[in-house]
């Protein structure tokens, strides 16, 4: 049975939207995380949105794009660090 987007509650659309954005930016920010400004940035962004679509029902989508985004904090972190310790 597929639900009508259109028969939402603006509000729970809205936060659906956002988990679905925070999965999205999660995604984006692993393959910026070489760029450690672009990625770490896209990955904040992507934990607030992800922090917000918590309170829709699809807190499963939020939580992965969560956990994305996290990964990709990490990854531009390191990536920043090996490359600082690669120039010295």
């Amino acid at each position: 049975m597929e639900i009508d987007p259109a028969s939402l509650d603006p509000e729970e659309r809205t936060n659906k939207l956002l988990a679905l954005a925070s999965a999205a930016l999660g995604i984006i920010s692993l393959c910026t995380a070489i760029i450690p400004i672009c990625g770490g940035t896209i990955a904040l962004a992507g934990i607030g949105l992800g922090l917000f679509g918590m309170r829709s029902e699809n807190r499963k989508t939020a939580l992965f794009g969560i956990g994305i985004c996290v990964l990709g904090i990490l990854i531009a972190i390191v990536y920043s660090i090996m490359v600082s310790l690669q120039n010295k």
